[in-house]
């Protein structure tokens, strides 16, 4: 048996799935704070039902829905955006320069790495869907290539999401009193008052550091691909050519002219980005990296959507196909909010940021905080649920430290989107639309991984 086999069948053994996972780490946590946060004039069935009371406020909480809808919309729009023709012509151009194992893997990454940079949901069916189109072009070209590589390179865009314009964390801390509103109920109303109003992406995105992060992960990861490529053996595949064109013309009638009107759609869609290029102009003093935030993202993914694919009948179409992808943030995200809810009314957090408190050192608190998040992502893997659970905790620890807040928030996300190469959670979409397996492509992702985390690693030394 080989070492992907081994490590498949292990994975699928001591993990069930991700909702499961939710439900144990809700138990888990409400045991936790039920033995190391009761009161000492407390009894416990009493205390017992507040911590249910206060799962069920964490559950529920309003402003944690918004987010949750906003993490959605963000994966849903960006896999429409990816299911449109310019999208797929760029693909298709693309397509015709991977004539071999090495440039082909080497180009899905470079692309794929850039794409998911911009925005998580569309890199992910980007990647999928160069990777399939790369396949059929080298079974229609008799050209023998390594499939399975070629998938993992589709899917190292999930690798590097989270340092770019759509990381959960990063989009949630540049909105206006957001790190705020996250510590009410753990810090006094004068602590509350000491922190920054919001984190720009000036301070995250745009940093020094991260800017050395994206250009080495740009550079370096196609260049490790393609020297890969050149090592790995060929392998034989079967995959069906796809056609969509083959599908017979629905006559149109009446009032569906309408769904089917480009005219309309475009000036729809026009009229919403060029909203979006005042907003920017007006709102924003023309600072773009500013104007980033999830409502803004969504803003833009649906304008640029609704233009591409030129009717809305298309448009729905393609969400159709997209929003089977966003069920797990769906379903999950309420638990997760219920176990933020937990340790943030009963103490608990500030218990655990003590102990990071304890044990880290100006240098060491980023790289604790990075391995932690990587650990973290294996058992909560979305962004977005982890910034719910973690995000407290990194905020309270920075902050007593005397820490550079950004930073800690760019250690999380380095360490949330490395594992991800790890994790086959988000890997689905991608293995559905290629056929292939999940132990096929992991040899190659943990390659990734090697590489990502030395990067991420250095750089968190280094600045």
């Amino acid at each position: 048996m080989s070492f992907s086999d081994k490590y498949s069948k292990v994975f699928k053994y001591l993990l069930p799935a991700p909702f499961t996972i939710a439900v144990i780490l809700t138990i888990v946590t409400y045991c936790i704070a039920l033995v190391f946060t009761l009161p000492n004039k407390a009894s416990f069935s009493a205390y017992s039902y507040k911590l249910l009371q206060f799962w069920d406020d964490g559950v529920w909480n309003s402003g944690l829905m918004v987010f949750a809808l906003q993490m959605m919309l963000m994966l849903v729009l960006g896999h429409v955006l990816a299911l449109t023709k310019p999208v797929n012509k760029i693909i298709s151009l693309a397509v015709n320069h991977c004539n071999s194992t090495a440039k082909a893997a080497s180009l899905v990454t470079l692309l794929t790495v850039i794409v998911a940079l911009f925005n998580w949901g569309l890199g992910l069916i980007f990647g999928a869907i160069f990777a399939r189109k790369v396949a059929e072009h080298a079974k229609n070209k008799s050209i023998k290539i390594n499939y399975p590589l070629i998938g993992a390179a589709g899917y190292s865009g999930l690798m590097v999401w989270h340092g770019g314009l759509s990381g959960s964390s990063l989009a949630k801390v540049a909105e206006p009193n957001h790190i705020k509103e996250m510590m009410s109920g753990i810090f006094s109303t004068e602590q509350i008052n000491l922190l920054p109003n919001q984190v720009s992406y000036w301070e995250t995105v745009g940093s020094s550091m991260n800017l050395t992060v994206m250009a080495l992960l740009i550079v370096v990861l196609p260049i490790s691909m393609y020297w890969l490529g050149k090592k790995v053996h060929s392998k034989n595949f079967n995959i069906k050519i796809t056609d969509k064109d083959s599908n017979p013309q629905k006559i149109i009638t009446g009032a569906e002219k309408l769904d089917h009107s480009s005219l309309f759609s475009i000036l729809f869609g026009g009229i919403i980005f060029i909203y979006i290029i005042f907003k920017i102009r007006f709102e924003y003093d023309n600072n773009i990296l500013a104007f980033f935030n999830p409502n803004n993202i969504n803003l833009l993914l649906l304008a640029l959507a609704i233009l591409l694919h030129k009717n809305f009948t298309k448009f729905l179409e393609a969400t159709d196909d997209a929003i089977s992808g966003a069920a797990g943030i769906l379903i999950q995200f309420p638990l997760y909010f219920g176990i933020m809810g937990i340790m943030k009314n009963s103490g608990l957090v500030g218990e655990i940021s003590d102990f990071f408190v304890q044990i880290s050192s100006a240098t060491t608190y980023p790289l604790y905080t990075f391995l932690s998040a990587g650990l973290v992502n294996i058992f909560v893997p979305s962004g977005g649920g982890q910034w719910a659970v973690q995000g407290p905790i990194i905020i309270q620890a920075a902050t007593e430290m005397g820490l550079s807040l950004p930073k800690s928030i760019m250690a999380l996300a380095y360490g949330d989107q490395l594992t991800n190469m790890l994790q086959p959670f988000w890997a689905l979409p991608l293995l559905g639309i290629t056929g292939l397996k999940a132990k096929e492509i992991l040899p190659y992702t943990l390659f990734l991984m090697i590489i990502g985390g030395f990067i991420y690693l250095s750089c968190l030394i280094i600045f």
